[in-house]
């Protein structure tokens, strides 16, 4: 029995010295890597794998991030299975940067989703912080240098023409050209019929693809309309978004020109007729007056526009013409001097009876001059014929 008991001691003393060392192999361990049990951080073995998704000792946890198997720096990474902010090393005590898990706090290390929708949010971060930027540079008084046009400081003489003149030039691109001429007021988005000079700058141009054209088809060019009879003027547009316009009391010329997302001149269109002295006038006519004036306000339907004309016209000759023009009634900019014409003109006449007035007038004026070179004839039978040759002038 002394014997057994002997035994019995040594060994619980050996079991109690070899825990001892346990404990203390364990303490030299946490130190080392990071509270995991085993060598090179291996959590029961295994190279960087937690077992049960636990990680180190003292009952699982890990110790320096003692959250149940959760690292303190990505507190929703449970790590079934692999801690993925230690894929490759097994240190988990300070979570160092190897085997970065990418903005992901996914469970069961399953990064895919997370990485889709932090891209996304990426995205919508970048587009905010554009819009930011954009309305900050808009609100700044001050000159981004980003936009100005070196080009503005050329004159344009180093290859004359004969009869060209020096362009005006700026390195500031002319943001207080209003000060040189300080006798008109601001335009300030305000039709002022006395003059102004506007500051606003000229704005998006569209491509040589997109520029604007259009043609009337009601009426046609040369046409006869009864008189003081309504009808509707109607046009074909091409290239160009119509139906846009701003408050012409008060954002007259505010705004530059805009494109819409296919390039396109963002605006609307605009008819007046203006009346004729003859369809073959060639005296400039005073744009202070017109017999009809209609903004296009709608958008165009299957690429026509319309304006009716309540009342029709009276009797006469006229020009139809449109102005096209951007959101805020500026004319139509494109991106090149040599362009066919962006409006279009047609020459009508009205008449009483809906026929052309132009071809009596025409063929009248030769019956009128005949008996002009009759009346040497008429001298003699004067009694006898006068009266005859009267009645046929009119015929």
């Amino acid at each position: 029995m002394k014997t057994l008991s002997l035994f019995a001691t040594i060994s619980l003393a050996l079991s109690v010295s070899a825990a001892t060392q346990n404990i203390q192999q364990n303490n030299r361990n946490t130190n080392l890597f990071g509270g995991n049990r085993g060598s090179f951080g291996n959590n029961n073995g295994g190279f960087g794998q937690s077992f049960g998704g636990r990680n180190g000792q003292n009952n699982g946890k890990n110790i320096n991030n003692a959250n149940n198997g959760r690292n303190n720096n990505n507190d929703n990474n449970k790590g079934n299975a692999r801690n993925n902010n230690n894929a490759n090393t097994g240190k988990n005590g300070k979570n160092a940067n190897t085997g970065k898990n990418t903005g992901n706090n996914n469970n069961n290390g399953k990064n895919t989703a997370a990485t889709s929708t932090a891209a996304a949010a990426s995205n919508t971060g970048a587009a905010a912080a554009a819009s930011n930027a954009n309305d900050n540079a808009q609100a700044s008084l001050t000159l981004d240098p980003k936009v100005i046009a070196t080009g503005f400081e050329n004159n344009g003489q180093d290859v004359p023409e004969a009869g060209q003149v020096a362009s005006l030039t700026s390195s500031n691109n002319f943001i207080n050209f209003c000060l040189t001429v300080p006798n008109l007021p601001i335009t300030n988005g305000k039709q002022i019929t006395t003059g102004s000079c506007n500051p606003a700058p000229m704005g998006a141009i569209p491509s040589t693809d997109n520029m604007p054209s259009a043609k009337f088809q009601i009426p046609t060019n040369g046409q006869t309309l009864p008189a003081n009879t309504p009808f509707t003027i109607t046009m074909a547009i091409a290239n160009m978004q119509t139906g846009a316009f701003v408050n012409a009391e008060a954002n007259y010329f505010a705004a530059p020109q805009q494109l819409n997302a296919q390039g396109q001149i963002v605006g609307h269109s605009h008819v007046v007729v203006e009346s004729l002295s003859a369809l073959d006038q060639t005296t400039p006519t005073d744009p202070r007056k017109f017999a009809f004036f209609k903004g296009l306000n709608a958008a165009a339907v299957n690429g026509v526009l319309t304006a009716d004309v309540t009342a029709g016209l009276p009797a006469g000759f006229y020009k139809v013409s449109s102005i096209n023009t951007a959101a805020n009634h500026q004319p139509a900019l494109v991106p090149i001097a040599q362009h066919g014409s962006l409006d279009d003109a047609v020459y009508f006449t009205v008449a009483a009876n809906g026929t052309a007035a132009a071809a009596p007038a025409a063929s009248a004026a030769p019956a009128k001059a005949a008996p002009a070179k009759a009346a040497p004839a008429k001298a003699a039978p004067q009694k006898q014929r006068g009266k005859r040759d009267h009645s046929r002038a009119f015929f």
